[in-house]
């Protein structure tokens, strides 16, 4: 089992930053695959980056490429998003989520754990 919380989300201004953090318990941190989803109200859940259990692999959704960047500390338990240049269309609760093995998932029903979210919105 795997249990998952968000942190980080806030109100900003178009154009501005904000890093999210999701802690994960277990000692088995290391081997899951990890991911970070959004949902906007009246929208369906939708794929933001994910991150191997090394940090060798990562992979973005063509939305927030260059903008965002995943990234995870071991020792910590923890996966991060770091969000650049944030626009209007972010605003979301983001999510994450977890996957055990190594590979790199971009469809939220292969992810099996999942915190219960953290509300971004930009402002424009």
């Amino acid at each position: 089992q795997v249990q998952l919380v968000e942190s980080g989300g806030g109100l900003v201004q178009a154009g501005g930053s904000l890093r999210l953090s999701c802690a994960a318990s277990g000692r088995t941190f290391s081997i899951y695959t990890m991911a970070w989803f959004r949902q906007a109200p009246g929208k369906e859940r939708e794929f933001v980056a994910t991150i191997n259990w090394s940090a060798s692999n990562t992979y973005y959704a063509d939305s927030v490429r260059g903008r965002f960047t995943i990234s995870r500390d071991n020792a910590k338990n923890t996966v991060y998003l770091q969000m650049n240049t944030l626009k209007s269309e972010d605003s979301a609760v983001y999510y994450c989520a977890a996957t055990r093995g190594d590979r790199l998932y971009s469809a939220y029903a292969m992810y099996d754990y999942w915190g219960q979210g953290t509300q971004v919105t930009v402002s424009s």
